[in-house]
């Protein structure tokens, strides 16, 4: 493949993007029609997941189309859901040739689509810039073959790891620019989850605020008696999704008031000290998840990272010492031995007003 093809398909790498947080349970994808050099379409998943990537080229590119190549971020699919298949859109479009990135895991596809491709006679091209596609994908990835959504930890923290003084006063430890990217953050994730030691203590709305998203995150509060304070929460459920994960004993006058407000009450089993979270993971991505932004509790985000479910480590430091009796950003990890540590490799580094933004990944 040339390096018009790397360009073409970093073009539909870059449209791709723009779905996330909007399209799930779908993928994020893009597309990109060139014909002659010239690029005569292009599209990205829309909103909710429809009109696809491929639709939304094709259409733009018209008759143009016809002996065109298209650059997809992932297989084109080959089911017919609420749509028809894209696989069959781009052969009646005349598309002469499809560069692909990677194979949709999807049972549904896997391998299909570009199978129906070559039988109708188009040459077909995969894996070029796979491994952008599958990081821009992990979170769909990850639905599909574990069952469970991309989960990612933000972490808001001093120097010193501490997420607030020992009295529990925590506003503000980073800056406006830090707050203001967590809100640009939650927007690209299909959820907001948090234990419900943090929604106790903050009542929080964990809705996106410094700007208007194409849609809000569902907000998923875990909490094995629903002992959740009944104001910003309860009085926020018209403005975004609410979900609240229980346990088998929530009591049933919680579970008929939340449920009568609109949120969706969503029971796990319990596993020691609390919820069990590797059910509580599966639970979201049997409902159609493929990414989630945690932020916190200490208590729970240990849970989290004890159970394994931690993808993705996304810390604002600031340059502040709280010291030692101030509360730490994480609860008990239970180690005895150093190489028994989670490791994250270090993916991006970058300054944001007084404070750095760094994001790691397993």
């Amino acid at each position: 493949m040339t390096d018009a093809d790397r360009r073409f398909m970093a073009l539909a790498l870059g449209l791709a993007s723009r779905g996330l947080g909007n399209v799930w349970p779908n993928p994020a994808v893009g597309c990109v029609i060139v014909n002659d050099g010239r690029i005569v379409g292009r599209g990205w998943t829309q909103p909710g997941g429809r009109p696809h990537a491929e639709r939304r080229a094709l259409d733009m590119a018209g008759a143009a189309a016809r002996g065109a190549t298209a650059y997809v971020t992932l297989e084109p699919c080959s089911h017919h859901g609420k749509t028809p298949p894209c696989s069959e859109g781009l052969i009646a479009a005349g598309i002469a040739r499809v560069v692909s990135a990677q194979e949709d895991p999807d049972p549904r596809v896997s391998g299909r689509g570009h199978a129906m491709l070559r039988a109708a006679g188009l040459a077909v091209d995969v894996g070029l810039m796979e491994a952008e596609a599958r990081a821009l994908q992990a979170g769909f990835l990850s639905r599909i073959t574990r069952g469970r959504p991309w989960l990612a930890l933000k972490l808001a923290t001093s120097f010193d790891g501490r997420i607030a003084l020992a009295n529990g006063e925590s506003q503000w430890i980073t800056s406006a620019p830090a707050r203001a990217r967590v809100h640009a953050l939650r927007a690209r994730f299909d959820a907001v989850l948090v234990g419900g030691g943090t929604a106790r203590a903050d009542d929080p709305l964990l809705t996106v605020r410094s700007f208007t998203p194409l849609r809000q995150p569902v907000r998923v509060v875990a909490s094995a008696g629903l002992d959740l304070p009944r104001d910003r929460l309860a009085g926020s459920v018209s403005e975004a999704p609410l979900w609240l994960v229980h346990g088998p004993a929530a009591p049933p006058e919680a579970r008929a008031f939340w449920a009568g407000i609109g949120a969706e009450l969503i029971e796990v089993p319990l596993s020691g000290q609390g919820l069990d979270v590797v059910a509580l993971s599966a639970a979201l991505g049997a409902r159609g998840l493929t990414r989630v932004f945690c932020e916190g509790g200490g208590q729970f985000a240990a849970a989290l990272m004890r159970a394994g479910l931690v993808d993705e480590l996304i810390g604002f430091t600031a340059g502040v010492a709280l010291g030692a009796d101030a509360r730490p950003a994480l609860g008990p990890l239970g180690l005895a031995h150093l190489p028994d540590a989670p490791r994250f490799t270090l993916a991006s580094v970058e300054t944001l007003g007084g404070d750095v933004l760094h994001r790691w990944r397993r």
